[in-house]
């Protein structure tokens, strides 16, 4: 599979060609406007607030947080990176644990009691970042992601594994390395669970956020109850069940934290399991007791999408009044995005080009749907020079309020002012989608941009990514 680097696409007319060449739909708007009329630089409303343009800068982890929970000097670099963006949604700033075992990491930020008062400052070194680039903040809207991690929790050794799950499945409990005989949250367990993301809601409006996220996205805690159609009890089976913690969040949070906004990242779609073929490809479990009897979003191959349930879910965000919706997708599969190259080298499943639109168009489906919803699109980042392009389209017809970036905001936050002020983009340090932020905290140290940021160049584990470079 040949696949072209998005910087060997220097013109309009060869990004067409490659998208058609692809078999792929991806409108883009070839002249990128710039000043405060432009598409992109226009203001949107949730309900009497005002956020400045419709640039959104998605939760960042960087592994970087002290073992209490608490951000150090590396975590508020990144967040002060993110209010130099120009963006003036900040979606989380970054996934925070609501209690000790849902730590996706030994080094993430956690919302307690002890933490809250650092991780206030946290967000205002954010904001203050922002007022001496920009001038004002009345136009920002900054929120924090709630998280547990579920099957994806290392709460006390990097590379240690210590799950907590809702249900067994047999790919996806190999999937992610879960013991068979491990045992699953019982109804009183998510119970306790609820009232630790109250709490952590409350805390998020101690500590000035403006919004509190919940997580349902990526195979974390939140979406699996989303899966759980074989889990018995209150909280599996039917959608009224599986989305019960949510609703029991949501009613818990509104009661203690009257004012908070609240808003959700979701994953509209996800896939079965994959596994390296005797091809050497990416291929699907799939088959007689291995596909799952259901995912969220996917239709009943475990390979395609079907919107029943997620528009469903959206139906019941009207219902509970809530109007931020960022839309993602996957977490068994880990394709349900466009994906990255990688800094190891392994080939990805498919062109992420692919895995792009498809991103794109289902975010357009559920703005389609729910009109009065704020929707955050995901994805744009691997666009690289074309994001601008295609992200102008996606705004000016309608298709989303806001465009997201995420490691694109690490290798230069100033892109989204270059494009506002009408400047060129700054090719050199753009992200190239490479992976090495990923890939770097698979090997137990921090995140960032070692690619391209001269910061993280200079930190002794770049010569540890070089040679993971040479030798992967």
């Amino acid at each position: 599979m040949a696949i072209r680097r998005m910087a060997t696409l220097r013109t309009a007319a060869d990004f067409s060609a490659y998208l058609a060449s692809i078999g792929v739909s991806l409108p883009f708007d070839e002249e990128v406007q710039s000043g405060p009329d432009s598409p992109l630089a226009r203001p949107c409303r949730l309900g009497d607030r005002t956020i400045g343009n419709r640039f959104s800068v998605h939760p960042m982890e960087g592994w970087d947080g002290a073992t209490d929970g608490c951000p150090t000097d590396l975590t508020r670099r990144r967040w002060q990176r993110f209010g130099l963006t120009g963006a003036k949604l900040i979606w989380g700033g970054e996934a925070v644990a609501v209690r000790p075992d849902g730590r996706s990491n030994p080094h993430q930020l956690m919302l307690l009691d002890h933490t809250v008062d650092d991780i206030a400052e946290l967000r205002a070194s954010l904001v203050r970042s922002h007022e001496e680039c920009f001038g004002q903040s009345d136009d920002l809207l900054v929120g924090v992601q709630l998280t547990h991690s579920g099957r994806k929790s290392h709460p006390n050794v990097k590379l240690r594994r210590e799950p907590t799950i809702l249900y067994h499945h047999p790919a996806i409990d190999a999937a992610f390395d879960v013991d068979p005989d491990l045992p699953v949250m019982t109804d009183d367990d998510v119970a306790v669970l609820v009232t630790d993301f109250v709490r952590a809601g409350a805390l998020a409006r101690r500590a000035g956020f403006d919004f509190a996220e919940i997580k349902l996205c990526h195979g974390y805690l939140g979406h699996e109850f989303l899966n759980a159609v074989t889990r018995p009890g209150r909280y599996g089976g039917t959608f009224e069940n599986r989305t019960r913690f949510f609703r029991e969040t949501v009613e818990g949070i509104r009661s203690a934290a009257p004012g908070l906004e609240l808003a959700v990242r979701l994953s509209a779609f996800d896939f079965v399991p994959h596994r390296i073929g005797a091809d050497g490809q990416r291929e699907p479990l799939a088959g007689p007791g291995v596909t799952p009897p259901f995912l969220f979003g996917s239709d009943q191959s475990g390979v395609g999408i079907d919107l029943t349930e997620p528009f469903a879910f959206l139906d019941l965000l009207e219902e509970l009044g809530i109007r931020l919706l960022g839309v993602s997708a996957g977490g068994i599969s880990g394709i349900g995005g466009g994906g990255v190259g990688s800094w190891l080298r392994s080939p990805p499943a498919q062109d992420p080009l692919i895995g792009v639109a498809r991103l794109i168009d289902v975010a357009a489906e559920v703005k389609n749907r729910k009109p009065g919803l704020l929707t955050v699109g995901t994805g744009y980042s691997y666009l690289q020079e074309w994001f601008p392009n295609v992200a102008q389209y996606q705004v000016r017809t309608g298709r989303t309020d806001s465009v997201g970036i995420g490691r694109l905001a690490l290798s230069c936050p100033e892109v989204v002012s270059d494009v506002l002020g009408g400047r060129p983009l700054q090719r050199k340090r753009l992200c190239r989608a490479c992976g090495a932020c990923s890939v770097a905290p698979q090997y137990g140290m921090i995140s960032g941009c070692y690619a391209l940021d001269p910061f993280f160049r200079a930190r002794p584990e770049y010569a540890r990514m070089v040679e993971l470079r040479k030798t992967g």
